[in-house]
């Protein structure tokens, strides 16, 4: 049984080159076997297009090999972030190989043509969020541990204070007036959105679906063709109807206006790929709309897509020849006076919410408002109360009752708050939303249903030309092994387990009806569980939150995406510190590592300066239970022993504060794995169930400590001046190890172990 510790992209890819040499060092003669696989973007691009590279340019299809291996017993997975990709960060990968001789044909976002349409579909399994999808044969149990926990309670996290009384209302209704405090809030749409027009159903018998659009005619077009459903298998519809998307936008644009508030986009265009950049393009297009209907032929004619965002517009307009360029930007800038102020991703270089599609992710960026006092960075680098607009109803209440509560009590108290864990249903591609080939754009007005193979119509929507149609399924098997999950956890932890599930939504009634029919297949006695309404859960978790008590959040896939950045982020202050132990349904397991990305601005630092603040606690904290389930399997002690005494080097590296620092010149991630790797060479050496193993690392944990002046040295000098790696996406793989490896006395102990 192999430990496979895979490869991805951006700042977790550069820390593996800090790390990969010493994991291999000290497993070597413990039966610990360590193998990696590439499933980086620029991996996957390359390995989806064999037929048009060279034999020493092609990698192997790894993400395809790691699926099979994911449904056996002798998976033992530890996967790291990855980008997912968005059409932007997809074009500019693309055009790195290009530059690097390989012969990747460019993306073809309009295809006209067979060929092009061909080579659209081979890219659909690199976008958005291709990798997860593939790997995640279980659910996920995901939780900070223990060490991590007791750490962040002894030295809190920084939170902005949040003003205890203010106006605002939640939903697509402007705020009130008249008290001081703050004016944020989310806004949703109150009709017509996804949550209000799903529709579900599950099926009896195994059957086969086909997905058709019915025109006012009559006449069909087979949008899908033979889906296959298990028996008992979940399935469900919903449709975004876009006029009414738009009028939404219109109107919180006018409120964020007269409520001197910034106005902010939430959507998260890389996991759901398909549904959501449309929505976003939408809201760009709403508040650009004087200049985008203006220059609607100037923009066509240039190949800009606002579902991109307004930067797709921009960085296209050379194209123009100089005056009418001119003049389209300053008609945008004129927008920019008439409507609401942006939130700002980066304000030194002018980028707002809306100018890239995945660089504001609901996941990552309304803890964030939460943490900071409920506020988002003006255009002059100020913070400033936002309208957060996150148009689908389906979990947008969930963030209005965080913003509701600390309007109510203050900000939370990281020294003393309670743990919010997740046990997330995801195993088989369960509600996996507006994401994959069964999200469709309505060609014109009609109907769009769910057909079976007698003919007969499950489900169907309305719509009308332009309208967001999704469909999803979730498999019975998936819910029947989340429900035991949630159980084991609510019995190891003595933590009440609260699912979250709404009865007045679609899916969810489906979904509870299963739940209340497996539950008394498990033994309950002593345990707390419940199922509540996502904003009630919500609620009860703070409540206890806010005592210092623990709860087990169990959700849909989606909310596990969402509360797995949340409460990480307002307990830790980061996400990249849980852990995420996902057993598989065949018996194997997979590691994940952290939740909040791949980091590309931790890159940019490091290009720029030479420091990488990425914090590898997340791979540390995954390489405890990978070598311990191995021990389990294999009967291995040595494994067991590695895993142990792993344990006590991470208490040790977060009790002596080892973790990178932001700023150069100061430790960062190589000087943190080089204590790591100090702290379990010493624990080791003190241990007496190995003789062998004690006596091997004895001289490793002295040298490694007498070298410290030098080894901390050599590290900094490596620091506070810029970087050659070779390439962002694709980087040039002797380079990256030239550059994380910079200590020659750290080298010298490890390579010769």
């Amino acid at each position: 049984m192999k430990l496979t510790l895979t490869k991805t992209d951006e700042a977790p890819a550069l820390a593996s080159h800090a790390l990969l040499p010493i994991l291999r060092a000290y497993f070597k003669g413990t039966g610990v076997e360590i193998e990696t696989a590439d499933i980086s973007l620029a991996g996957r691009i390359v390995a989806n297009f064999p037929d048009r590279l060279r034999d020493d340019q092609k990698i192997p299809d790894e993400l395809t090999r790691l699926g099979k291996l994911a449904q056996t017993p002798d998976a033992n997975i530890i996967k790291l972030p990855n980008i997912s990709a968005s059409v932007p960060q997809l074009r500019e990968a693309i055009a790195e190989l290009q530059g690097k001789g390989y012969d990747i044909p460019d993306y073809p976002e309009a295809p006209s043509t067979d060929e092009a349409r061909a080579v659209q579909a081979r890219f659909a399994v690199v976008l958005g969020s291709a990798v997860n999808p593939v790997l995640r044969e279980g659910n996920s149990d995901r939780r900070a541990p223990g060490s991590v926990k007791a750490f962040a309670r002894k030295h809190p996290n920084k939170m902005k204070p949040w003003p205890k009384s203010g106006s605002g209302t939640s939903g697509s209704g402007t705020s009130g007036s008249g008290t001081s405090g703050s004016v944020t809030r989310v806004a949703h749409m109150s009709d017509k959105d996804f949550y209000g027009s799903e529709k579900s159903v599950t099926t009896g018998a195994a059957t086969e679906v086909r997905i058709e659009f019915v025109d006012p005619t009559g006449a069909v077009k087979v949008l899908k063709e033979r889906i296959p459903l298990l028996e008992s298998e979940t399935i469900d519809c919903a449709v975004m109807n876009v006029p009414a998307l738009r009028r939404f936008c219109a109107e919180q644009m006018a409120a964020a206006k007269a409520d001197n508030a910034l106005l902010s986009l939430h959507l998260k265009c890389t996991m759901m790929k398909v549904s959501d950049p449309i929505v976003f393009g939408h809201c760009v297009s709403v508040y650009f709309a004087d200049a985008l209907e203006k220059h609607a032929g100037a923009i066509q004619k240039i190949g800009a897509n606002v579902n991109n965002g307004l930067a797709d517009v921009l960085g296209k307009l050379d194209q123009l020849p100089a005056a009418q360029k001119a003049e389209i930007e300053a008609d945008i800038a004129a927008c920019y006076n008439k409507g609401p102020g942006l939130a700002m991703v980066d304000s030194r270089a002018g980028k707002t919410n809306l100018h890239v599609n995945s660089d504001v992710i609901v996941d990552a960026s309304m803890p964030v408002v939460i943490r900071d006092g409920g506020k988002m960075w003006n255009r002059n680098d100020a913070l400033e109360d936002t309208v957060a607009m996150i148009p689908d109803r389906c979990y947008a209440t969930i963030y209005q009752a965080v913003i509701d509560d600390c309007r109510e009590h203050g900000q939370f108290d990281p020294a003393t708050m309670g743990s919010v864990s997740n046990v997330g249903l995801m195993a088989q591609k369960a509600e996996e939303y507006g994401s994959h080939d069964k999200t469709f754009v309505a060609p014109g007005n009609g109907t769009i249903r769910i057909v079976d193979a007698g003919g007969n119509t499950l489900l169907e929507q309305s719509v009308e030309r332009g309208d967001i149609f999704r469909a999803c399924q979730t498999k019975d098997e998936a819910i029947r092994d989340w429900v035991k999950l949630a159980v084991t956890r609510a019995r190891a932890s003595g933590a009440p387990a609260v699912f979250w599930l709404d009865p007045d939504r679609a899916h969810d009634a489906q979904i509870i009806r299963k739940v209340n029919a497996c539950l008394p297949e498990h033994d309950l006695s002593g345990l707390e569980i419940r199922i509540m309404k996502p904003v009630d859960a919500m609620k009860f978790s703070l409540e206890r939150m806010r005592r210092g008590e623990d709860t087990i959040s169990v959700t849909g896939n989606v909310l596990r995406d969402y509360l797995t950045d949340l409460f990480p982020i307002l307990e830790l202050g980061t996400s990249a510190r849980m852990l995420s132990i996902v057993p598989l349904l065949q018996g194997g397991a997979m590691l994940e590592t952290g939740a909040g990305g791949s980091a590309p601005k931790h890159v940019q630092q490091f290009v720029k300066e030479g420091h990488l603040r990425w914090d590898s606690l997340g791979e540390y904290c995954a390489l405890v239970p990978s070598p311990e389930l191995m021990a389990a399997k294999s009967g291995n002690p040595r494994a067991d022993l590695l895993s142990k005494t792993l344990d006590e080097a991470i208490g040790q590296y977060l009790e002596d504060a080892r973790y990178p620092s932001q700023k150069v010149n100061e430790i960062d991630n190589r000087g943190s794995t080089y204590y790591l790797a100090l702290a379990w060479a010493k624990a080791l050496a003190a241990q007496d169930e190995d003789g062998d193993l004690k006596q091997r690392f004895t001289p490793v944990a002295a040298a490694l400590a007498a070298a410290e002046a030098k080894i901390t040295q050599e590290l900094l000098a490596a620091q506070g001046k810029p970087v050659d790696i070779g390439g962002h996406y694709f980087p040039d793989e002797a380079k990256c190890v030239a550059a994380m490896r910079p200590s020659a006395a750290l080298n010298a102990i490890i390579d010769r172990m």
